[in-house]
């Protein structure tokens, strides 16, 4: 293992704190064991407060996307670990404005389960909380099954479309119904090429061959649906395509924002030749696209790969995902 280190154990605290010297204009350190990262000063008073969790390991994902129209706060795990309720439930408390939560995040089990919990708390000192599941990841389950799929880098959309809900004056009821949207709109598919290393476990998560790439692989090295050998970007893309549209096809006058996403060694010159081609098969296809984004917004350690997610938008989707906002890693 070759990582840029001190103490594996302290990999995520330290984390927190350099994130937070560097940019304390938009985050600050909070709750026990300060696992909670939230917009610096006072939640706003009469505006619905929109928080999220996971495990670390995925910057820009879940920390880095606090900030104005985007989240409010988030409880944060070990790498690829599940915050605990009580993260969860200072996160919740950090975000209330007085007009409820949104419990905004993605479909594993671990953060159902303690998402949950930490919201009956929150019940108990009568603060109301909503939840809305990203599952966009269409490798991890069949449409028939599409309650059980993976929430990945769909995510970012529903981060912002809902930030700039809560923003705009939404109250509980609404935020939630266009976060709920957003997140129904969303499919996303992803192919790796290399492992990557949890600090604590000091070994690749899985393992490929050095020609080989994996359709389908999540976020954390769960198994995709097909590995092979690798292939020219234009063919991977027209995979990756295939895949998103047969699940959700896209009608001529459909306008869509596409996401092509590295999940953290894949560089930007390789983003935008993959880019150049879901662009053409897109537009070709009739679809209008919508600010689209190319970068490193949902990864995996230093896993190479890459996502494609395609959102369909609403005007109301388009409002608001074309709203200000602002962190230290996305700015609109």
């Amino acid at each position: 293992m070759k990582k840029i280190l001190n103490d594996p154990f302290a990999y995520v605290d330290e984390t927190l704190e350099g994130l937070c010297l560097a940019f304390p204009q938009y985050y600050e350190r909070t709750g026990g064991g300060g696992r909670v990262i939230k917009r610096p000063g006072l939640a706003r008073k009469g505006k619905v407060g929109v928080v999220t969790g996971g495990g670390s390991g995925h910057l820009p994902v879940f920390t880095g996307y606090v900030g104005r129209g985007l989240l409010d706060a988030c409880a944060i795990g070990e790498v690829f670990a599940s915050p605990s309720v009580e993260q969860m439930v200072d996160a919740m408390r950090a975000a209330d404005g007085g007009a409820g939560i949104l419990r905004l995040y993605g479909n594993y089990g671990g953060d159902v389960m303690n998402f949950d919990m930490a919201g009956e708390m929150m019940d108990m000192e009568d603060v109301p909380s909503t939840t809305v599941r990203l599952a966009d990841d269409v490798a991890s389950a069949p449409p028939a099954e599409a309650a059980k799929r993976r929430g990945v880098a769909g995510m970012i959309y529903a981060f912002k479309i809902a930030g700039a809900a809560a923003e705009a004056g939404l109250d509980l009821a609404g935020v939630t119904r266009v976060a709920q949207a957003a997140a129904d709109a969303c499919r996303t598919v992803g192919v790796a090429l290399t492992p990557c290393t949890v600090p604590q476990a000091g070994r690749p998560t899985f393992t490929i061959g050095e020609d080989e790439m994996e359709i389908g692989m999540g976020i954390h090295g769960e198994p995709g649906v097909r590995r092979g050998a690798l292939r020219p970007a234009q063919a991977i893309a027209g995979e990756m395509l295939d895949m998103l549209l047969a699940d959700r096809p896209i009608a001529s006058g459909q306008r869509v924002s596409v996401l092509v996403n590295s999940l953290g060694a894949t560089p930007p010159e390789e983003l935008f030749i993959l880019y150049r081609d879901v662009a053409a098969r897109l537009t070709g296809a009739g679809a209008s696209i919508v600010m689209p984004l190319v970068g490193r917004y949902a990864c995996s350690m230093e896993m190479a790969g890459v996502s494609f997610t395609i959102i369909t938008l609403t005007p109301e989707l388009e409002k608001y995902l074309l709203a200000p906002a602002e962190c230290a890693f996305w700015r609109v």
